[in-house]
């Protein structure tokens, strides 16, 4: 049963799918380009884990926003959330609010949801004929 907003799940699917992608690019600008502004503690050449994460993020993002291979780019995406969390954040102890790894998390179990869910409406998957719904 659908609660009251239920009858614009289409709408409100695509929009937290295209606000999601969007957030994860952000996040590869700033590793790339220090774009909105520049990572705290990084001077110089990037790491390359930390440059291979931006690319990915950067990329990433913008196929889950505009809805371009949604369910294997979320899926790499879910992935790389996992690694960057067992990687850095669960170095820090068990508890994501305590380790920093909150929002990697998070993103890792949105963007696992986004794979299983497709595109939906909105995407370039559906303006293809290869989007769910």
């Amino acid at each position: 049963m659908y609660g009251f907003l239920g009858r614009f799940e289409p709408q409100l699917y695509a929009l937290m799918r295209i606000v999601v992608g969007l957030l994860f690019a952000c996040h590869g600008a700033q590793k790339l380009l220090g774009f909105p502004a520049p990572m705290k503690g990084m001077s110089g050449p990037l790491p390359p884990m930390v440059l291979l994460g931006g690319i990915l993020e950067l990329v990433l993002g913008i196929a889950v926003a505009v809805g371009l291979l949604t369910s294997i780019a979320a899926f790499v995406a879910s992935g790389e959330m996992a690694v960057a969390y067992f990687s850095v954040h669960a170095k820090g102890g068990f508890w994501p609010l305590l380790n920093g790894g909150e929002m990697a998390a998070l993103y890792c179990f949105v963007f696992l949801y986004i794979s299983a869910h497709g595109s939906g409406i909105w995407s370039i998957d559906a303006a293809m004929g290869k989007g769910r719904r």
